[in-house]
Parts: structure tokens; sequence; C-alpha cells
């Protein structure tokens, strides 16, 4: 028999459970409006996956356009088609340009979609700043872009020394050539030596000799003052040396009267007997 003093807490306790269990309870899903918003989501995906797929179509033209001389328009096709990966749409573009911008003479590759089936190759070619030893090609950057050719144009300057110095000499070469320019004169070759010295030849035949100390102050003191020589006697000089803490000496390509003690430079060089102090 349960007293009504035992009956009062059970029945509260089973209040308390209720409360809980409705606490924990799922909430409804009211069907009939959500099984068409996720019909309508995966006709979305399902008509977006057919569009893309009706899209994507194999890639039938390259077309390759740029003001470009020395690139092979040619040699650029096959290069996208070798590393085409996919159809139309999935194709790497990205991958593509990169793969272009290994061919000799493309300074930068840019490729495009060209609906319905084509992709449209955009070239920059290289612009070379002189040669790079006997068989390389550099740009102003001091970039060797071509390192092994057996024909460069002969017109460009030559331009040479130990490796990674390829930035050094290039841009000496581009600070000195205009100044030269001014002069009346032109540098066709700059070379710098293992030891660090520095020689260039002028486009008339004559070396000058600038060595590996002072090159600033050397530099200056030949366009102040050797370049007007050079100018006045263009026929009669081999070379200037410019080794010189305060003057330089001249080589002569005929013999001329030299003093009988010829000094020898700051870098104590063997002077030669040709030399004249000036």
């Amino acid at each position: 028999m349960i007293s009504l003093a035992d009956w009062v807490p059970r029945r509260a306790k089973n209040r308390s459970r209720k409360a809980k269990a409705s606490a924990f309870r799922l909430p409804s899903i009211h069907w009939k409006r959500v099984v068409p918003i996720l019909l309508g989501v995966v006709g979305s995906v399902v008509a977006i996956g057919g569009i893309a797929a009706a899209m994507n179509r194999p890639v039938r033209h390259i077309e390759v356009v740029g003001a470009f001389q020395r690139v092979s328009a040619f040699d650029v096709e096959q290069a996208v088609r070798a590393n085409l990966r996919g159809g139309f749409v999935t194709a790497d573009l990205a991958a593509l340009q990169q793969s272009i911008d290994t061919l000799p003479w493309v300074e930068h590759a840019r490729v495009q979609r060209h609906w319905p089936d084509a992709l449209v190759v955009q070239i920059a070619e290289q612009a070379a700043t002189a040669r790079w030893g006997d068989t390389g090609l550099i740009n102003a950057r001091g970039d060797i872009f071509v390192k092994d050719s057996k024909h460069l144009p002969a017109e460009l300057p030559r331009l040479a020394g130990p490796d990674g110095s390829e930035h050094q000499v290039t841009d000496l070469f581009l600070q000195l050539q205009p100044r030269m320019i001014e002069m009346g004169l032109s540098i066709s070759a700059l070379r710098l030596d293992p030891r660090g010295a520095w020689e260039l030849s002028l486009s008339n035949g004559i070396d000058i000799r600038f060595g590996r100390r002072q090159l600033k102050e050397r530099i200056e003191r030949f366009i102040k003052v050797g370049a007007l020589v050079v100018t006045s006697r263009v026929n009669d000089i081999a070379f200037l040396d410019m080794r010189y803490s305060n003057g330089f000496s001249v080589g002569w390509r005929t013999s001329v009267t030299v003093p009988q003690h010829p000094a020898t430079t700051d870098e104590n060089p063997v002077t030669n007997k040709r030399d004249q102090d000036v």
C-alpha cells in the first residue's frame, strides 16, 4: 500500500525524468519542406557538373601571338601540347606558362582560354644586351637566358667574367656604354678576370686596362683625360693602362721613343717596353 506521502515524491521524480527526456529530444524535421530543397541542391550540382563536362572539351587549337623574331611559334605550340593535361576547362594554365618560359628567347608567356576549344599564348621575347663568354646571351638584368648557342649576334658586345659575376659585369657595362657613346666611343667587350681585374675593348680596337683597385677613380680619369688621347690618336694607340695612382700609360701600335726607366703601375705589373708614361 502506497501512502500519500510516498506518492507525491515519486510523482515529482517522474516529472523530472520526463523533463530531462524532453530536453534531449531531437528536433522534428519537416520532411515535406526539406526534401524539395535537397532535391533542388542536388539538381543544381548535377546541372553544373553537366555544364562543366560539356565545356571541358578537348583543346583543338593553339594560337601563338606576340612581337617576336627569334622565338619559334612551332616550338611554343609543341611545348603546350607536351604539357597539356585535361581539357579546355581543366587545363592548368600556370603550368603551361612555366613550361613555355623555359624555352630559349622567351622572356614571359601568358596563356588564356578562348572559347570554345582554343588556347591563346602571348609571348614576350627576350632582349639580348650582350653576348656572355663564347656561347651565351645575357639580358639587361644580368640573366643568362641562352647558355650554349652556336649562332650569336656578332653585333652585340661581349661580356665575360667568373661564374656568379654576370650581374656585376652587366651593371658596369650598362653604366659605361652610354658615357662612351657620348664621347663618340663604343664598348665592344668588357672582361673581369678571376683576380678581379677589369679590362674593356673599344670598337676601334683599343683596349683599356683598369685593373683591380680604385675602379671608379680610374674610370673617371679615362673619361676626363684618356678618352681625349684615344680620340686624337686612334690609329696609333694599342691600349691605355689606367693602373696608376695619378696617371696612365699608352701602348703604341708602332715603335716610339720611351723613357730609359719606364715606371710600373701601382699594381706592380710588368710594364711593356713600348709603354709611354703620360
